[in-house]
C-alpha cells in the first residue's frame, strides 16, 4: 500500500471513532427512552446538522472501506492491481451513493 493511501486510511479511521462512538450513545439514548422509529425519524427530519453528521461518517465509511478492500484484493485474492483499483473504486462509489441517498430519504425527506 503506498504512504498515501495509508494516511487515507488511517485518517478516516480516526475520523469514524468518534462518530461511531456518538452514533452508538444516540442508538443507547433512543432505546432507552423508548423511542420508535418514526420518533427518531420525525426528530432529525429537515436537520442539517444530522446530514452534515452523516455525510461527513458516510464519505469517512466509504473512502476507508474502498481502501480496505483494495489491499483485500491484492494481498489475499491475488488481483492485479489495476483490477483492484477498478472493483474498490467501484464500491466507494457505490457506497458513497446509497449512504447518501439514505440520508436523503430520513434526514431530508423524513
Amino acid at each position: 500500500m503506498s504512504v498515501r493511501l495509508y494516511i487515507w486510511q488511517r485518517s478516516t479511521a480516526a475520523l469514524m471513532l468518534p462518530l461511531i462512538l456518538i452514533h452508538l450513545a444516540l442508538i443507547f439514548y433512543a432505546t432507552s427512552k423508548g423511542l420508535k422509529a418514526a420518533d427518531i425519524l420525525a426528530r432529525t427530519r429537515g436537520s442539517i446538522a444530522w446530514a452534515s453528521f452523516y455525510g461527513v461518517f458516510v464519505t469517512a465509511a466509504a473512502i476507508h472501506s474502498a481502501i480496505g478492500i483494495r489491499n483485500i484484493l491484492i494481498e489475499w485474492v491475488n488481483l492485479s492491481r489495476r483490477l483492484a483499483n477498478l472493483l474498490a473504486v467501484s464500491l466507494g462509489v457505490a457506497l458513497l451513493a446509497l449512504g447518501f441517498r439514505a440520508i436523503a430519504a430520513v434526514v431530508l425527506h423524513g
